[in-house]
């Protein structure tokens, strides 16, 4: 097989920085291991300390840009092989109107609060968005899709590092709620998985009260996951609509990114049982790792003192949002039963 100067050139180039993100990448999880803070936060820090690698006319800039986007692409289709239709309809009607709903009112929350706070409606959807489905993955995912501007990477950096953060808060101090609010070990399992942003902190508070509320969480959790590939196509519609979408060599792009055609591809493979248990759990550890060595590149990319400059008035939108769904989620639960 012949390969193009070109594409070997481009390879040579980018090499360095994908290395470097690697590296990060698996620092950060050695590191979450025997620390037990959270891999992706971890890998954030440890990539914003080394943003000088991605300053312009070093030979890591061009691999660290591809890696923050061609990876992630490949983390975020690759969770589509963990969705099926079985999963859906394994939780109920009511439990998954409840997480369905909770995700659409949270972006939208996070929309009406963004406008009373003077932020931008790309803000508000990388924020809201974020914590609605399924916290760093899907920050990573609907900026993929949102127009360009000078403060992305800041946002998108600031969004991973807050949602990451009270992933972690929730994890702890989420279980505890569950027991003082007298949830079954079903409705535990529905609240966290329904509240907590990040798969990794809604795995380890559903087990940390029992196995019955583990599996439910987790099950919750993966059907927020697979809100994913609506509500970007819901948010690509509306911006090509507005004219606001960038144009990629004079013409639109896509209605879908090819990463989500590649997550609804998988999971309709799944649905049909075409993809092996293994294969699917292998899926799912090469995305977790293809989302780790993205999240490292975007932590290079990005400047601490640029992303320092996003304020409190941010923090404070993205904890309204937080709090906004875990009192729709307990409020719903208690209509329920």
């Amino acid at each position: 097989m012949n390969i193009s100067p070109s594409a070997l050139e481009v390879t040579r180039s980018c090499w360095p920085g994908f290395a470097v993100s690697v590296l990060v990448a698996a620092t950060a999880q050695f590191l979450s291991e025997h620390y037990g803070a959270p891999a992706m936060l971890l890998a954030l820090l440890l990539g914003l300390a080394l943003n000088f690698l991605a300053e312009e006319g070093t030979r890591t800039a061009p691999g660290v840009a591809l890696t923050a986007r061609t990876v992630l692409r490949l983390g975020v289709a690759l969770l589509g092989a963990r969705i099926s239709v079985d999963m859906l309809a394994g939780l109920g009607g009511p439990a998954i109107a409840l997480v369905v709903a909770g995700v659409v009112l949270t972006i939208l929350f996070g929309l009406i609060a963004a406008r009373f706070v003077n932020r931008g409606w790309r803000f508000a959807l990388l924020t809201g968005g974020s914590v609605a489905i399924c916290g760093a993955s899907a920050a990573m995912a609907i900026a993929a899709v949102l127009p360009r501007h000078e403060r992305s990477e800041r946002d998108l950096a600031f969004t991973v590092l807050s949602v990451t953060v009270l992933s972690t808060v929730a994890m702890v101090l989420y279980p505890m709620l569950s027991d003082l609010f007298g949830f079954t070990p079903r409705d535990s399992g529905v609240f966290l998985g329904g509240t907590i942003h990040d798969v990794a902190q809604v795995v380890g508070a559903g087990f940390s009260i029992g196995p019955e509320t583990g599996e439910t969480a987790t099950l919750v959790k993966l059907i927020r996951v697979s809100m994913l590939a609506p509500v970007v196509l819901c948010f690509s519609l509306v911006i090509r609509a507005r004219g606001l979408s960038d144009q990629e060599g004079g013409r639109r792009p896509p209605l879908l990114p090819g990463f989500v055609l590649g997550f609804l591809a998988l999971a309709a493979l799944n649905s049909m049982g075409v993809i092996p248990a293994v294969l699917a759990d292998w899926a799912g550890v090469l995305s977790r790792w293809a989302l780790l060595i993205a999240i490292a590149a975007v932590g290079i990319k990005t400047s601490l003192a640029r992303m320092l400059d996003v304020g409190g008035i941010a923090i404070g939108l993205i904890v309204a949002e937080t709090i906004f769904l875990g009192v729709f989620v307990v409020a719903g639960l208690h209509f329920l039963s």
